[in-house]
């Protein structure tokens, strides 16, 4: 029996570095990723001095036909992965009435329409097998939104929401959608370590919790 694939776009040190390492210990052939072909080799490489079945895929998470070619190289060279996990991001840091329109679009399109057609990419398989997990990065901002954060705040919020209606449709044919709402700075070591953080999103696919975490500090 084949191991079960989880895609992780926007793959990096942080966040998604301790997805893979809970995924990957938990028996998952790990695709990651990401714009940068050096960067997916370097961490293809540490995870597979782990034990763990890692591969990396070039991708830009603001290009469809980028994304969209290289799901198509993922189902080829693995099948369809059964675990989705969105963490590609971008933060423009600039008050409102001074926010370029276009860097507000540019990070709006990383940070949720990438999440959307990646989501796309893997719902008709998801749907066919009756079973399938959908996890967004979230971040603070998308509920508690600040000024000089504001293309984040709207771009988190969106994502958020793009998760929560998502849900709606989606559990009825059997696919979990979820999303881990993360409240300070990732540091591995912390309250906010990403191996600690990566625990939420396991969860959130074995059904122990189920929507939304709000991963914060009391």
């Amino acid at each position: 029996m084949s191991k079960p694939v989880v895609a992780i776009v926007g793959a990096g040190p942080g966040v998604s570095a301790g997805i893979a390492r809970k995924f990957g210990g938990n028996g998952f052939t790990l695709v990651l990723l990401a714009r940068t072909k050096e960067s997916l080799e370097r961490q293809v490489a540490e995870l597979r001095s782990q034990g763990m079945d890692a591969h990396g895929l070039v991708a830009d998470a603001a290009d469809k036909k980028s994304l969209t070619g290289a799901f198509a190289q993922l189902h080829a060279d693995f099948g369809a992965p059964e675990v989705l996990v969105y963490n590609a991001g971008a933060n423009t840091i600039c008050n409102p009435s001074e926010l370029a329109e276009e860097d507000l679009l540019s990070d709006f399109t990383i940070n949720v329409v990438g999440a959307l057609t990646a989501s796309q990419l893997v719902i008709p398989a998801m749907t066919e097998r009756g079973a399938g997990t959908i996890l967004f990065t979230g971040g603070m901002l998308g509920v508690h939104p600040v000024a000089s954060r504001a293309s984040a705040s709207i771009a988190k919020a969106g994502l958020r929401n793009l998760a929560f209606t998502l849900s709606e449709e989606l559990a009825p044919l059997g696919i979990k959608v979820g999303t881990v709402t993360i409240g300070g700075a990732v540091k591995p070591g912390t309250f906010f370590d990403p191996d600690l953080i990566a625990d939420s999103f396991w969860e959130l696919h074995t059904g122990a919790r189920q929507g939304e975490v709000l991963y914060k500090q009391d």
